[in-house]
């Protein structure tokens, strides 16, 4: 596969086989973000559980200290003087069955987020089949089924991330934009890796960190010592 210069350049910074301590990740991360645009920062952080076991989900969510330097756009499903309170916390969609039928008959998906009040889980199950692979349906783990549709919709606007377990028991989560610098990229990082370590299934069994990598959107992966995260 054909990479570019400034790839290659940045390839060149980072030693493939090091683990390399969370500061020294953050910085080399920072230094090979070389696009022209803001790169997002990935964290990818493989476990050692099996997401086809329902006792060993990891998923929840987590509000970053510094945000992820993008402001999502909220979805939500609400009635009544919810849907008010929604309007009033700034989500940019509020409805019932007519947002339904938009996503079913438009494929309208003009949103990064999606927050049901408990009472509308029957109407947004409908959309289980298009929301649930693109990793949209809302959750009570990940606090996006709740009646406190205030705090939801502020957290996320926040800076909250979902982060959840891939078929491959990846999970990835932006960490910030390569603008944030290194030390709030690592305050950012910390706080999601103490919330993936506290959320430890009890049936794991052995090694719970396989791998953690971290990347800018066009830069090479960076190992980090995960030995040393807990």
């Amino acid at each position: 596969m054909f990479r570019g210069k400034k790839y290659q350049d940045s390839v060149k910074l980072v030693e493939k086989s090091k683990l390399y301590d969370t500061n020294e990740a953050m910085d080399l991360a920072v230094k090979t973000s070389k696009a022209k645009f803001d790169e997002t920062v990935e964290a990818h952080i493989r476990l050692g559980v099996d997401s086809r076991h329902a006792d060993q989900q990891v998923r929840g969510a987590i509000v970053l200290p510094h945000g992820t330097g993008k402001t999502s756009k909220v979805l939500v499903f609400a009635k009544g003087p919810k849907a008010d309170e929604a309007q009033a916390a700034g989500a940019d969609y509020v409805g019932e069955a007519e947002l339904v039928q938009k996503i079913q008959g438009e494929n309208w998906f003009d949103f990064d987020v999606v927050v049901a009040t408990p009472d509308m889980m029957g109407v947004v199950g409908r959309l289980g089949k298009v929301l649930g692979p693109k990793g949209l349906m809302p959750s009570p783990k990940a606090g996006t089924v709740t009646m406190d549709v205030t705090k939801a919709v502020n957290e996320i606007k926040a800076g909250k991330v979902e982060y959840r377990l891939d078929k491959t028991n990846i999970i990835h989560c932006p960490i910030g934009k390569a603008s944030f610098g290194a030390q709030k990229l690592q305050e950012n990082f910390e706080a999601l890796m103490g919330a993936i370590i506290k959320a430890k299934p009890a049936a794991a069994k052995g090694q719970y960190l396989k791998s953690v990598v971290v990347a800018s959107t066009m830069g090479p992966g960076i190992k980090v010592n995960q030995s040393k995260l807990g």
